[in-house]
This record gives structure tokens, C-alpha cells and sequence, in this order.
């Protein structure tokens, strides 16, 4: 069997770094090209050897002008004051002529047309002027220059051409384009944030003996998280956490879909969980593409006996912290929604007992990683539970959000997703 071939290196980056002018002065220099044309310093450094190296970038920073002060003994020293064959173009001669002008800048004569001629044999352009031997059909563009000088007598050329001039308002407009497009597109994102956060419940009804919270941070505008709480009749009451594959407003719309799945079958099914999830599988396998995939646990919480019966779809173990410190978990009882259509769950149970602490979390909270590499995890996630239990509901998750952040500080890469319910007393 032959060796697989290496992946394609991308190209590694390559640009011109600069282009030296020989100068006498480099603080001369520098106002001058700042000052008076408008360029920006692109660095100024001093090297241990005690050499300044000092250079400065037209508007658009594609190019670096060097201001490099030869030895008086060198041959670059004779350079200093001669054509730079440096040649700056702008889409009107005539407006940068007056405007350099006012500033001080010294031409060596008015903007003029120029005609620019290709000679076939030695593939070269010359100025139509200087070369009268061409014939008119040899003409390839017309245009407008002049030369400049700098403080040290370094000429530039600056001109102008109508296609360069066509090009430039080719660019802005796509520029323009690109940017209204941009601003939908964020337009639209916000707008889609906007309705993702009204799926997630916006009231929590009080449920005797129970204090809960929930809440979903995205890492994008829109995210693939899910959770809820539902009325599942007198003395019950569901907690639903769930995650979609993939990312952005593809699993966004995915995990509408799988809501809408959830909600519209809880109505049928309130009695039998099982038939529920097998109900909400088959509509997600039906609508949804191929790979697509969904992890879910769902619980269903008896209020007078504090009897959690749940389903776990391939989700995260949730965690049950008892009030002597242990810890159980919900572990998986079936596998993810979506990709199987013939599907089937088993029912686990579980008894919140006054004073014991009930987490569900998505993956954002565990896979969070720091600079090392190093994930938060189920364990730190533990600790963060433990230290924090004997506050309400709402302040344990905001503390476990606040410790996740702190231990990955950095960009967040996936959606943080949370529920902590808390159980008192029942009521007699």
C-alpha cells in the first residue's frame, strides 16, 4: 500500500518589504512625507548597532518607503537627490498637484497629458514624448503626469491613467458592495439573534420546591444550543437541554426545528416519555440533512415526590449534587436524534431530594480550554458546583459561567449552556 502524498502547503505570505530612498536627514524626510504628502510612518526603530530604521507607507500601506541615510564614503550616497524611478499614481494628477502644492511640495512642472507607447521588440513603455520613433498604433494608454522632488532633490513621478482611474472606481464600488453586504449581513444576524433568543424561555413559572435558571451564551450571534422548560401538567414539570451539530445559522435552524419538534409533541405524549422522544426523532431524521444529529436530555420532575424520570439522547451525564457532597449522573440512555429512524430509549430515574442540586450543561461549559490546551472539564465543573451550591439557582450558574471564563479567558469557541434547579422542601 503506497504512502498517502502530503497534504498542499498553503503559499507561504510574500510582499515587497520596502524600496530605500537615500537621505541626508531622516527627520527632514519623515515631515515631509507625513506632513506634506500624507503618508503614514509605517516604523521607526533603533537596532542595537544604534541604526535608525525609519519608514513611511502611502494611504493605502501596499507599499514602504525606506529613509535610509547612507555613509558619505558609499556609492548609495551618490544616489541621494537622482530619479528614484519611483512612480505614485492617483486617480486625479490635478487635484494631488494643488493639493501638494499648498503644502510646499516642489514640481518640476504642471501636470501635462502623456501619451505612454509599448515598443514590441524590446517589450518595453516609454514616455510618446521621448520616443518619437514609435508609431501611433504602438500607443497602449494616455494620461496625465508631472515629477516631484523631496527635501533632497529625489525625484517621483505622479500620474495618472484612465483605466487605472476605471479600475479605482471598479474597486470602490465593489468595496461599497462588499461592505452593504457586510452590513445586512450583520443586519440580519442581529434580527436572527433577536428571534433564537425568543425560543429560549422568557418566564420561568415557580415550581413548589424548586429553584431553577437557565440560560444560553452563544459564541456566535446564533448557536446550535437548546434548552427549555415545560409544562408537562399539575405537579410535573420538564427541563430540556440539548445541542445540534455543527455551528452558526445552520445549527441555529436545526435546532429550531428540533424545538418545534419537542413542543408540538409534548401535547401527544405528556404521560409516556418514551414514545415522546421516539416521536421527536422521527420528525428530526425526516427534516433535517444527512450527518445532522442532535444530542437532548430530556427530565420530567414529579413535584410532590420529587421523582426525576429522564431520557438521555447522547448527551453529558447531567450531575445531581447530593447534601452530602456525592455525586450522581444522569448518564446516556439512548443514542443521539436524528440519524437513526428505527430508535429506541430506555427511561432512568432519579430522586431530587430536599436540598440536593440538579446541573445540565452542554459541552461549551466542559471542552472550554485554556492556553495549555487544557479543558475545564467534568471535574472543575464539579468543584465550581460545590463551591457555589449554597447560593440560589440563578447565582450558582452565573458563578460556574463567571469560573469557566475565567479559566478560558480567550475567544469563546462554542456556546455555553446551563440549567441548575435547586430542591427545597415539598410541599405536603
Amino acid at each position: 500500500m503506497s504512502a498517502a502524498s502530503p497534504s498542499p502547503q498553503p503559499h507561504p505570505h510574500l510582499r515587497i518589504h520596502s524600496i530605500n530612498i537615500y537621505v541626508r536627514d531622516q527627520d527632514r524626510s519623515l515631515r515631509f512625507y507625513v506632513d506634506q504628502l500624507g503618508f503614514h510612518l509605517a516604523y521607526d526603530a533603533k537596532l542595537q548597532s544604534g541604526e535608525r530604521l525609519v519608514a513611511v507607507a502611502p494611504p493605502d500601506g501596499q507599499a514602504v518607503l525606506a529613509l535610509v541615510v547612507p555613509k558619505p564614503d558609499s556609492l548609495d550616497f551618490k544616489l541621494i537627490g537622482r530619479s528614484t524611478r519611483i512612480t505614485l499614481i492617483t486617480e486625479d494628477v490635478l487635484v494631488k498637484y494643488q493639493e501638494w502644492s499648498r503644502r510646499g511640495v516642489r514640481f518640476q512642472h504642471t501636470p501635462r497629458l502623456r501619451r505612454i507607447k509599448f515598443d514590441p521588440e524590446t517589450r518595453q513603455a516609454h514616455d510618446a514624448n521621448e520616443s518619437p520613433l514609435l508609431g501611433e498604433e504602438d500607443t497602449i494608454w494616455g494620461g496625465v503626469s508631472t515629477r516631484f522632488r523631496d527635501p533632497d532633490g529625489n525625484t517621483f513621478s505622479l500620474v495618472s491613467f484612465d483605466e487605472i482611474t476605471h479600475a479605482l472606481e471598479a474597486q470602490r464600488r465593489a468595496a461599497a458592495a462588499k461592505l452593504e453586504a457586510e452590513r445586512r449581513a450583520a443586519q440580519e444576524l442581529e434580527i436572527a439573534n433577536e428571534v433564537q433568543c425568543r425560543f429560549f424561555p422568557q418566564i420561568r413559572p415557580p415550581i413548589p420546591a424548586l429553584d431553577y435558571a437557565g440560560h444560553c451564551f452563544p459564541a456566535r450571534a446564533v448557536g446550535g444550543d437548546y434548552y427549555d422548560f415545560l409544562d408537562l401538567g399539575p405537579g410535573r414539570f420538564g427541563l430540556v437541554i440539548g445541542d445540534v451539530s455543527g455551528k452558526g445559522i445552520a445549527a441555529a435552524l436545526l435546532m429550531a426545528n428540533l424545538q418545534a419538534n419537542l413542543r408540538s409533541q409534548c401535547a401527544i405524549s405528556l404521560d409516556q416519555p418514551q414514545r415522546l422522544l421516539q416521536a421527536v426523532n422521527q420528525l428530526f431524521s425526516q427534516n433535517t440533512p444527512d450527518g445532522a444529529f442532535a444530542t437532548l436530555l430530556f427530565a420530567d420532575y414529579h413535584v410532590s415526590t420529587g421523582l426525576l424520570r429522564y431520557v438521555n439522547c447522547g448527551h453529558l451525564p447531567a450531575l445531581i449534587l447530593r447534601r452530602d457532597d456525592s455525586i450522581d449522573r444522569l448518564d446516556p440512555t439512548a443514542t443521539v436524534l436524528g440519524i437513526f429512524k428505527k430508535w429506541d430509549c430506555e427511561i432512568g430515574e432519579h430522586t431530587l431530594d430536599p436540598g440536593d442540586t440538579l446541573a445540565l450543561y452542554t459541552d461549551g461549559i466542559t471542552e472550554a480550554f485554556n492556553e495549555s490546551r487544557d479543558e475545564f472539564g467534568e471535574a472543575r465543573l464539579i468543584d465550581s458546583l460545590r463551591r457555589h451550591h449554597h447560593q440560589p439557582a440563578q447565582s450558582i450558574l452565573d458563578k460556574i459561567v463567571a469560573d469557566v471564563r475565567q479559566f478560558s479567558p480567550r475567544e469563546q469557541h462554542d456556546d455555553l449552556t446551563l440549567i441548575i434547579a435547586k430542591s427545597a422542601a415539598r410541599p405536603v
